[in-house]
Parts: C-alpha cells; structure tokens; sequence
C-alpha cells in the first residue's frame, strides 16, 4: 500500500507544470518505472484471468497519478496512461476506464503505436467486449456505464461492426432493464450497422411482446 507522500509525488506526476521540477521528474519516472515492472510481470502470465486479477491488485497504486492527469493535465500524449486505461476496462473498472476515456477523446490522444485501433475504436471494442463477458457471467454492466460509452464514441470513427457489438450489448442491458422500445430501436441500429452481429431474434421477440403487450420471455 502507498504512503500518503507516495500519493502525492504520484498525483503531482500527474499535474505536469509548464516547467521542468526536480520533483515532478522524480515523480513521473517512478511511474514509468513502476509500469515497466507491472508490464514485465504481465508477461509472465499465460492466464487471462490472472492477467485480469493482477491489473486489479496493482491499478490502485496509479489511481493519485491518474487523478492528478484527469483534473489538471496538459493534454500530452501519454502511452502510459492510455494502457492503464485498457488495464481498468480488464480488471472490470469501467467508470474508471470511462473518465480516463473522456479526457483521451477530449484531448484527442493516441493508442501506443502497438495498437492499431483508433482511440474511439478501442474504447467501444474493449467495453464491448467488457459487456459481453458480464453477460455470460450473469454480472451486466450497468446501463449508464454502456450509455456513457456510446455517448463518448458516437461521433468517432470506427468499423461498423464494432459499433454494431457495442449497440448490441446495449440493447440487451436496455432489454434487461425494461426498456423494451429502446431496446428494440437500438437493436435495429446494430442490424443496420452489420446484419451478422447476431440480434435477429431478439429482435422478433421484442417486437412480439411489444405488439402484444406482454413480457419479453
């Protein structure tokens, strides 16, 4: 666990100055550092889910940093901080993913170069795919976190078959919540956006139960 002086020197990594402190310095290469070990130990496991675990157990320690960047960054480009980002959407931290998001698009950072995605494509893809996998474990995302995504990425440019995927899981947690007209609209746009994206019947169950009036089952 970090001393109340480590959060500091980390959140003042984060508050880059216009000049150059000793401080600062010292603080962002103990960053840097710390994620290079974080990576080389990454490496060493073969298991998802312990990769998973692993980013959760250590995403704490950039928490003072990352706040530091989100409320008082000049808006450089970060490598660092845009994996820390896809580390929040794996460890299952999605409102985190997501504020660290809204700063990336706002300030219009980069993917590292190892990614060859845009950044809204990343964004959508990757908790798209967080959605996916909380369905099947029967643990859904919150439909304010999928709504915020689609907020966020509405106008960025990605294929249609990612969009498609995210408006899929949104549907779907639209459905689940009772919004069943929502629903059937937003899983119409997925169709449009890519006819195999795999929501035809749901499609005609919601339609069903919306003409009838009675419960989607």
């Amino acid at each position: 666990m970090l001393t109340p002086w480590q959060c500091h020197q980390l959140r003042l990594a984060g508050e880059k100055p216009d000049d150059a402190h000793p401080l600062w310095d010292a603080a962002t290469q103990q960053i840097l550092l710390m994620f290079q070990q974080d990576k080389r130990q990454l490496k060493r496991i073969q298991s998802t889910e312990r990769k998973a675990e692993y980013k959760k157990t250590v995403l704490p320690r950039y928490a003072p940093w990352v706040s530091g960047v989100l409320e008082n960054g000049d808006g450089h480009q970060d490598d660092t901080l845009m994996m820390v980002m896809l580390w929040r959407i794996d460890a299952g931290d999605i409102e985190g993913a997501l504020a660290i998001a809204e700063y990336a698009l706002t300030h219009r950072l980069l993917m590292p170069t190892s990614h060859s995605r845009t950044t809204g494509c990343a964004i959508a893809e990757e908790i798209a795919a967080a959605a996916k996998a909380a369905y099947q474990q029967d643990q859904p995302l919150e439909l304010s976190l999928l709504a915020q995504t689609v907020t966020l990425t509405d106008e960025e440019d990605m294929p249609d078959v990612v969009r498609a995927e995210l408006y899929k899981w949104v549907g779907f947690c639209q459905r689940d919540n009772g919004l069943l007209a929502a629903a059937l609209d937003t899983l119409k746009r997925a169709l449009r956006l890519f006819q195999g994206v795999g929501v035809k019947g749901e499609i005609k169950k919601l339609e069903k139960a919306l003409n009838t009036g009675l419960p989607n089952t």
